[in-house]
């Protein structure tokens, strides 16, 4: 189970704890082994409300997290999560600063 996937996910999810302190205590808990009962079902619920986005509360976002969290406990997902995840955060980050750029020059 510890193979480079899943520790290039664990280190995904760390990284994304330490943006968004909110999330860092519910998905450490997530991630500790014998929780795959609680996080299969967490994240079928995350990737429904994510296909559900357009109702309130609801958001597009709470998709690839479900996935990312899915990709814990099914084997073929890792490899591809694992690098999609790292691109989406790398291409969030530089449109971010892009903008703040474009938001300082005016």
């Amino acid at each position: 189970m510890h193979d480079k996937e899943h520790r290039r996910l664990t280190r995904q999810i760390d990284a994304l704890g330490r943006k968004m302190p909110i999330l860092k205590r519910p998905s450490q808990a997530l991630m500790r082994r014998g929780w795959g009962a609680v996080r299969l079902p967490f994240s079928a619920l995350m990737i429904v409300g994510g296909l559900l986005s357009f109702l309130p509360v609801l958001g597009i976002w709470m998709l690839p997290l479900g996935l990312l969290f899915l990709a814990f406990d099914v084997p073929i997902l890792r490899k591809p999560m694992s690098g999609s995840f790292i691109r989406a955060r790398r291409w969030g980050g530089q449109r971010i600063r892009a903008f703040k750029r474009r938001r300082l020059r005016k």
